[in-house]
């Protein structure tokens, strides 16, 4: 009976990519989950997307981070990098200005990725809900090949 009641939604990948679990992210903030629980994407392309419909509510000012809200109040981040804000926006394209309705799959960053590796910038990038207290579970999908806007990378319940 309570199952009528607890509701369950997906996250697209927001890149081409392999999922791994985010324990395993180079950063602490992310590994030890202080920004948000997830999953995280070793990425192979280089557009970045919206990974459910919603607004678009925030693209930081160096383009290597956006986050959304969805109309079921949800807030999720996708964070491109490992230390990419120290590039002050070199190797990020915006795509799409913030505070606008966008479809998953929406194309909203693109990175210059020889580039960026170059630098010696490490990419996996984060997919997080941040208001986890919103939620009444997060399964990550891992060790998945994805594709942008259509691979499955998390499933959540509300």
């Amino acid at each position: 009976m309570f199952k009528l009641f607890t509701k369950e939604s997906q996250l697209v990948s927001p890149a081409d990519g392999e999922t791994f679990d985010l324990s395993l992210m180079p950063d602490p903030v992310f590994a030890q989950r202080m920004a948000g629980d997830g999953v995280a994407i070793d990425p192979s392309g280089d557009i970045f997307v919206a990974p459910a419909d919603g607004e678009l509510t925030l693209i930081f000012n160096t383009n290597h981070a956006y986050g959304m809200t969805l109309d079921n109040g949800l807030e999720i981040l996708v964070h491109i990098g490992v230390d990419t804000v120290e590039l002050g926006g070199e190797g990020f394209t915006r795509l799409i200005e913030p505070d606008q309705y966008v479809k998953a799959g929406t194309p909203i960053i693109k990175i210059d990725r020889p580039l960026l590796l170059e630098k010696g910038y490490c990419l996996h990038t984060p997919l997080l809900i941040t208001n986890v207290d919103k939620t009444k579970s997060i399964s990550p999908k891992l060790t998945t090949s994805v594709k942008a806007g259509e691979g499955i990378a998390i499933t959540y319940k509300i």
